[in-house]
C-alpha cells in the first residue's frame, strides 16, 4: 500500500486550479449525460447527487491517476474502473436502466452494462485531453501548456 501511495500522491496532489477545472468539466459532463440518458430513456442515476459521487469523487481521481498515460492505456484502465462503477450502480440499483432502451434493442439486454462501461471508459482519455487543453488555455495562455 505504501508503494501505491508513493506513486499516487504526486498524481493526486496537483494544482488546485487543475482539480477545479476537472470538477467543473466533469460535473457539467455528468449532468449532461444524465439528462441525455433520461431524455432518451436509456439510463439515469436514481439520485441527482450521484453526479457528484460518480463524476467528481470517483472519476476525477481516476482521471488524475491515469493522466499522462497513452490513450490506449487510459482507456484500458478506465474500462476496469468503469466496469466496477457500472456493475455496482446496477447491482445496488442506484442507477436505473429503462426497459427496452435503445442499447438493449441494439446489443441485447445482457450486454447493456458492458456497453455502458465500454462507452464511459472513453471519459478518462477524452476527459484528460479536454481538461488539459482548457487548463492550459486558462492558466498558461497556450494550447499545449
Amino acid at each position: 500500500m505504501k508503494m501505491f501511495w508513493t506513486w499516487a500522491k504526486p498524481k493526486l496532489f496537483v494544482d488546485v486550479r487543475l482539480i477545479v477545472t476537472y470538477c467543473f468539466i466533469y460535473f457539467l459532463w455528468g449532468w449532461s449525460m444524465n439528462w441525455l440518458g433520461t431524455e432518451l430513456e436509456i439510463a439515469k442515476f436514481t439520485y441527482w447527487w450521484q453526479i457528484i459521487s460518480c463524476y467528481l469523487l470517483y472519476m476525477v481521481p481516476v482521471s488524475l491517476l491515469l493522466r499522462g498515460l497513452p490513450f490506449h492505456m487510459q482507456y484500458a484502465y478506465g474500462l476496469v474502473a468503469m466496469g466496477f462503477l457500472e456493475f455496482g450502480g446496477y447491482a445496488l440499483e442506484t442507477s436505473y436502466a429503462y426497459p427496452n432502451n435503445l442499447l438493449d434493442q441494439l446489443f441485447g439486454i445482457r450486454n447493456f452494462s458492458l456497453g455502458m462501461a465500454l462507452f464511459f471508459a472513453l471519459y478518462f482519455p477524452l476527459g484528460n485531453r479536454i481538461v488539459t487543453s482548457v487548463y492550459s488555455r486558462m492558466f498558461h495562455g497556450t494550447k499545449n501548456g
